[in-house]
């Protein structure tokens, strides 16, 4: 069974804190199924952008772990603002969530 949206990004908002990263949601989504889109500060200006993996990663029968993929890297401000606002007009029932770290988080699955 797969987690909620709501559920797992307070679980990974959670386990950022515990690492030592700060984390916090940008845009609420539907609590269920909404896709959720995570930007990943640097701290040194650029962002990396992580989407919902296309469903193609999974074998069958098998989608019970969110899994990611990144879109961009070394994107400002602006650029990421930008991305998530089309983001919104296709889905508007996306989560958005931010990390502060300057080190990759492992807590996504990346493919």
């Amino acid at each position: 069974m797969r987690l909620t949206s709501q559920i797992w990004v307070s679980a990974f908002i959670r386990a950022e804190s515990v690492a030592g990263a700060y984390a916090t949601v940008l845009r609420k989504g539907a609590a269920g199924a909404g896709a959720i889109f995570v930007a990943h500060n640097r701290l040194d200006s650029t962002y990396t952008i992580y989407a919902p993996a296309p469903q193609t990663v999974f074998e069958a029968g098998e989608a019970t772990e969110r899994r990611f993929e990144q879109v961009a890297e070394g994107v400002s401000e602006e650029e990421m603002r930008a991305y998530f606002d089309r983001q919104i007009a296709f889905d508007p029932d996306c989560w958005i969530v931010e990390t502060e770290r300057r080190d990759s988080s492992a807590f996504l699955t990346i493919v």
